[in-house]
């Protein structure tokens, strides 16, 4: 029996532009340096109270950067999926590059939201390290589809 391309659509799309819709909210001023700040000096102060301010500004830098990896790898690994959708092969090369095309796309128009929100910086660094998120989520699913002996 062949399945409804609504069905298709509620099952894997709506994912995708679901969690679209997370990053870009991500992408506001709700979750700039300074608001993030707020929290994760709180937290990292209660953890580590000898924490330097250098040290500080470090840590919140890489905890807003893993934002941006688990974000991008999420995305990539939800658009491979809806690609492949009810597809009985597990691996195409075809479904990875229109993934990674469509990851690329929206890190750059992300980065272009971004400019236009006073309380946050576009950089192309970010948009590089959310493609790269994208390829290793790619390789996370090629190797969980590799046979294994």
């Amino acid at each position: 029996m062949r399945t409804s391309s609504v069905h298709l659509i509620r099952r894997y799309w709506i994912p995708v532009i679901v969690w679209m819709g997370v990053i870009f909210w991500m992408s506001t001023g709700s979750f700039s340096s300074a608001n993030t700040a707020i929290i994760i000096e709180t937290v990292l102060y209660f953890l580590f109270p000898g924490i330097s301010a250098v040290q500080l500004d470090l840590v919140h830098g890489l905890i807003r950067k893993a934002g941006h990896v688990t974000e991008y790898f999420i995305l990539c690994m939800l658009l491979f999926r809806a690609f492949r959708n009810e597809s009985v092969q597990r691996w195409r090369l075809r479904w990875a590059i229109q993934a990674i095309v469509v990851v690329s796309f929206y890190a750059l128009s992300d980065e272009f939201h971004q400019s236009y929100v006073s309380t946050r910086t576009a950089s192309i660094f970010d948009v590089g390290i959310d493609v790269a998120s994208g390829i290793l989520a790619l390789f996370a699913i090629a190797i969980s589809y590799h046979p294994r002996r």
